[in-house]
Protein backbone atom coordinates (compact mmCIF):
# COMPACT_ATOMS: atom_id res chain seq x y z
CA UNK A 1 0.00 0.00 0.00
CA UNK A 2 1.31 3.73 -0.96
CA UNK A 3 2.25 6.27 1.86
CA UNK A 4 -0.33 8.36 -0.19
CA UNK A 5 -3.45 5.58 0.51
CA UNK A 6 -2.34 4.99 3.97
CA UNK A 7 -2.41 8.52 4.93
CA UNK A 8 -5.76 9.04 3.41
CA UNK A 9 -6.93 6.27 5.48
CA UNK A 10 -5.33 7.55 8.67
CA UNK A 11 -7.36 11.26 7.49
CA UNK A 12 -4.14 12.67 7.17
CA UNK A 13 -2.99 14.95 4.17
CA UNK A 14 0.44 14.17 2.42
CA UNK A 15 3.31 16.72 2.41
CA UNK A 16 4.96 17.95 -1.05
CA UNK A 17 8.91 17.53 0.20
CA UNK A 18 11.40 19.65 -2.01
CA UNK A 19 13.39 17.91 -4.84
CA UNK A 20 16.15 18.19 -2.08
CA UNK A 21 14.99 16.02 0.48
CA UNK A 22 12.84 13.79 -1.86
CA UNK A 23 16.64 12.77 -2.99
CA UNK A 24 17.53 11.86 0.55
CA UNK A 25 14.82 9.63 1.00
CA UNK A 26 15.52 5.63 1.30
CA UNK A 27 13.43 2.72 1.31
CA UNK A 28 14.88 0.84 4.69
CA UNK A 29 12.87 -2.36 4.60
CA UNK A 30 9.43 -3.46 2.95
CA UNK A 31 7.78 -6.84 2.65
CA UNK A 32 4.82 -8.61 3.20
CA UNK A 33 4.43 -10.50 7.02
CA UNK A 34 2.25 -14.05 6.34
CA UNK A 35 0.37 -14.27 10.15
CA UNK A 36 -0.73 -17.48 11.75
CA UNK A 37 -2.77 -17.82 15.10
CA UNK A 38 -2.78 -21.10 16.79
CA UNK A 39 -0.62 -22.85 13.28
CA UNK A 40 -3.51 -21.76 11.20
CA UNK A 41 -3.70 -18.89 8.65
CA UNK A 42 -5.26 -15.61 10.06
CA UNK A 43 -3.72 -13.11 7.88
CA UNK A 44 -1.02 -10.69 6.79
CA UNK A 45 0.38 -7.39 7.07
CA UNK A 46 2.54 -5.00 4.71
CA UNK A 47 4.93 -2.10 5.26
CA UNK A 48 7.42 0.18 4.37
CA UNK A 49 10.14 1.35 6.52
CA UNK A 50 12.02 4.79 4.58
CA UNK A 51 14.25 7.31 5.72
CA UNK A 52 14.25 10.69 4.47
CA UNK A 53 15.52 14.69 5.51
CA UNK A 54 18.89 15.94 6.11
CA UNK A 55 20.87 16.38 9.22
CA UNK A 56 18.81 17.65 12.79
CA UNK A 57 15.27 17.02 10.15
CA UNK A 58 15.89 13.23 9.38
CA UNK A 59 13.46 11.11 10.24
CA UNK A 60 12.16 7.74 9.92
CA UNK A 61 8.53 6.74 9.00
CA UNK A 62 7.08 3.51 9.07
CA UNK A 63 3.85 2.58 7.83
CA UNK A 64 2.01 -0.68 8.30
CA UNK A 65 -1.78 -2.27 7.15
CA UNK A 66 -2.36 -5.72 9.39
CA UNK A 67 -5.16 -7.56 8.19
CA UNK A 68 -5.85 -10.42 10.71
CA UNK A 69 -8.94 -12.67 11.50
CA UNK A 70 -8.72 -13.50 15.32
CA UNK A 71 -11.18 -15.58 17.31
CA UNK A 72 -13.27 -12.16 18.44
CA UNK A 73 -13.38 -11.56 14.62
CA UNK A 74 -11.66 -9.34 12.27
CA UNK A 75 -8.71 -6.49 12.81
CA UNK A 76 -7.82 -4.44 10.40
CA UNK A 77 -5.33 -1.86 11.57
CA UNK A 78 -3.44 0.61 9.72
CA UNK A 79 -0.33 2.56 11.29
CA UNK A 80 2.02 5.25 10.55
CA UNK A 81 4.93 5.49 13.49
CA UNK A 82 7.42 8.44 13.21
CA UNK A 83 11.09 8.37 14.20
CA UNK A 84 13.60 11.24 15.02
CA UNK A 85 17.63 11.00 14.09
CA UNK A 86 19.93 10.39 14.74
CA UNK A 87 18.69 9.53 18.30
CA UNK A 88 15.85 6.79 17.48
CA UNK A 89 12.89 8.84 19.95
CA UNK A 90 9.70 8.15 18.94
CA UNK A 91 7.87 11.42 17.93
CA UNK A 92 4.58 10.50 16.55
CA UNK A 93 2.22 7.67 15.81
CA UNK A 94 -1.26 7.56 13.77
CA UNK A 95 -3.66 4.15 14.01
CA UNK A 96 -7.11 3.37 12.67
CA UNK A 97 -8.51 0.59 13.55
CA UNK A 98 -11.44 -1.01 12.40
CA UNK A 99 -13.51 -4.15 13.02
CA UNK A 100 -15.48 -5.40 15.45
CA UNK A 101 -14.87 -1.59 16.62
CA UNK A 102 -13.69 1.80 14.68
CA UNK A 103 -10.82 3.91 16.33
CA UNK A 104 -8.79 6.53 15.59
CA UNK A 105 -5.95 7.30 17.61
CA UNK A 106 -3.14 10.23 17.42
CA UNK A 107 0.10 10.19 19.68
CA UNK A 108 2.14 13.23 19.93
CA UNK A 109 5.57 14.19 21.50
CA UNK A 110 5.15 17.81 23.12
CA UNK A 111 7.61 18.13 25.50
CA UNK A 112 8.52 16.01 28.22
CA UNK A 113 5.03 13.70 27.54
CA UNK A 114 3.05 11.91 24.76
CA UNK A 115 -0.33 13.32 23.90
CA UNK A 116 -2.75 10.75 22.87
CA UNK A 117 -5.81 11.54 21.58
CA UNK A 118 -8.58 8.73 21.02
CA UNK A 119 -11.72 8.95 19.02
CA UNK A 120 -14.26 6.11 18.98
CA UNK A 121 -18.32 5.49 19.19
CA UNK A 122 -18.04 6.43 23.03
CA UNK A 123 -16.36 9.87 21.99
CA UNK A 124 -12.83 11.26 22.57
CA UNK A 125 -10.24 10.48 25.54
CA UNK A 126 -7.06 12.00 25.86
CA UNK A 127 -4.36 10.13 27.74
CA UNK A 128 -0.64 11.54 28.79
CA UNK A 129 2.65 9.58 28.78
CA UNK A 130 5.81 10.03 30.15
CA UNK A 131 8.72 10.55 27.40
CA UNK A 132 11.27 8.50 29.03
CA UNK A 133 14.63 8.76 27.10
CA UNK A 134 15.00 5.84 24.38
CA UNK A 135 10.85 5.46 24.75
CA UNK A 136 9.81 3.14 21.37
CA UNK A 137 6.17 2.89 20.75
CA UNK A 138 5.54 -1.01 20.10
CA UNK A 139 2.06 -2.53 19.04
CA UNK A 140 2.67 -5.95 20.22
CA UNK A 141 0.99 -8.14 17.06
CA UNK A 142 2.41 -5.38 14.29
CA UNK A 143 5.81 -7.27 13.36
CA UNK A 144 7.47 -4.60 11.44
CA UNK A 145 8.03 -2.10 14.57
CA UNK A 146 10.30 -4.07 16.25
CA UNK A 147 12.82 -3.03 13.80
CA UNK A 148 13.11 -0.31 15.96
CA UNK A 149 14.61 -2.51 18.57
CA UNK A 150 17.22 -4.57 16.56
CA UNK A 151 19.78 -2.55 17.74
CA UNK A 152 19.04 -3.30 21.68
CA UNK A 153 21.75 -4.65 23.90
CA UNK A 154 21.20 -8.13 25.57
CA UNK A 155 20.02 -6.96 28.90
CA UNK A 156 18.84 -3.67 28.17
CA UNK A 157 15.28 -2.13 29.24
CA UNK A 158 13.96 0.18 27.02
CA UNK A 159 10.22 1.85 27.71
CA UNK A 160 7.81 1.17 25.52
CA UNK A 161 4.64 2.68 25.04
CA UNK A 162 1.90 0.15 23.52
CA UNK A 163 -1.08 2.72 21.67
CA UNK A 164 -3.25 -0.06 21.27
CA UNK A 165 -3.87 -1.41 24.44
CA UNK A 166 -2.80 2.38 26.33
CA UNK A 167 0.03 0.82 28.73
CA UNK A 168 3.15 2.01 29.28
CA UNK A 169 5.66 -0.44 30.42
CA UNK A 170 9.38 -1.71 29.56
CA UNK A 171 10.86 -4.74 27.79
CA UNK A 172 14.01 -6.28 28.63
CA UNK A 173 16.24 -8.07 26.00
CA UNK A 174 17.80 -11.62 26.21
CA UNK A 175 21.40 -12.41 24.95
CA UNK A 176 21.10 -11.95 21.35
CA UNK A 177 21.76 -16.00 19.80
CA UNK A 178 22.95 -16.78 16.54
CA UNK A 179 21.25 -19.17 14.74
CA UNK A 180 19.66 -20.35 10.96
CA UNK A 181 16.30 -19.37 10.40
CA UNK A 182 13.94 -21.26 7.44
CA UNK A 183 12.28 -18.69 5.47
CA UNK A 184 10.42 -20.89 2.68
CA UNK A 185 13.48 -22.90 0.63
CA UNK A 186 15.52 -20.27 2.01
CA UNK A 187 18.04 -20.48 5.23
CA UNK A 188 18.88 -17.37 6.17
CA UNK A 189 21.32 -15.99 9.37
CA UNK A 190 19.73 -14.58 11.68
CA UNK A 191 19.90 -13.44 15.37
CA UNK A 192 17.40 -14.45 17.74
CA UNK A 193 16.40 -11.91 20.39
CA UNK A 194 13.31 -12.36 23.44
CA UNK A 195 11.66 -9.03 24.81
CA UNK A 196 10.12 -9.54 28.23
CA UNK A 197 8.36 -7.44 30.78
CA UNK A 198 9.84 -9.30 33.27
CA UNK A 199 10.66 -12.72 34.95
CA UNK A 200 7.80 -15.22 33.94
CA UNK A 201 6.30 -12.77 31.48
CA UNK A 202 3.87 -14.85 29.62
CA UNK A 203 3.76 -12.64 26.95
CA UNK A 204 7.09 -12.61 25.74
CA UNK A 205 7.96 -12.05 22.68
CA UNK A 206 10.81 -13.54 19.99
CA UNK A 207 11.89 -11.89 16.89
CA UNK A 208 14.84 -13.06 14.52
CA UNK A 209 16.51 -10.44 12.63
CA UNK A 210 18.90 -10.60 9.44
CA UNK A 211 22.25 -8.87 9.81
CA UNK A 212 20.98 -5.75 8.54
CA UNK A 213 18.49 -5.64 11.27
CA UNK A 214 15.41 -6.33 9.30
CA UNK A 215 12.44 -8.82 10.92
CA UNK A 216 12.11 -11.79 9.17
CA UNK A 217 10.01 -13.30 11.97
CA UNK A 218 8.02 -12.50 15.25
CA UNK A 219 6.73 -15.05 17.73
CA UNK A 220 4.33 -14.35 20.84
CA UNK A 221 3.70 -18.23 22.17
CA UNK A 222 0.90 -17.41 24.75
CA UNK A 223 -1.07 -15.96 21.56
CA UNK A 224 0.17 -18.44 19.24
CA UNK A 225 1.10 -15.13 16.99
CA UNK A 226 3.41 -15.76 14.56
CA UNK A 227 4.76 -13.21 11.92
CA UNK A 228 7.09 -14.74 8.68
CA UNK A 229 8.47 -12.85 6.32
CA UNK A 230 7.13 -13.61 2.70
CA UNK A 231 9.05 -11.46 0.41
CA UNK A 232 12.03 -12.86 1.42
CA UNK A 233 10.78 -16.91 0.43
CA UNK A 234 12.58 -18.27 -2.43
Amino acid sequence: MSLRRILAALGLTLVLVPPALQAQSVVVDEGTFAITLAGKPAGKETFQIRRSGLGTDAVVLAQGHVQLDEPSGKLDLSTLLEVGLPNGVATGYRLKVTGAETSELSLKLAGGIYVSLIRSKAGEEQREFMARPGTHILEKEVAHQYYFLHDVAGGARTPVIEPLTHRAFELTASAWTDEELHLGANVVQARRVTFTEGAGDKDARTVWYDRQGRVLRVEIPSLGYVAERQDLVG
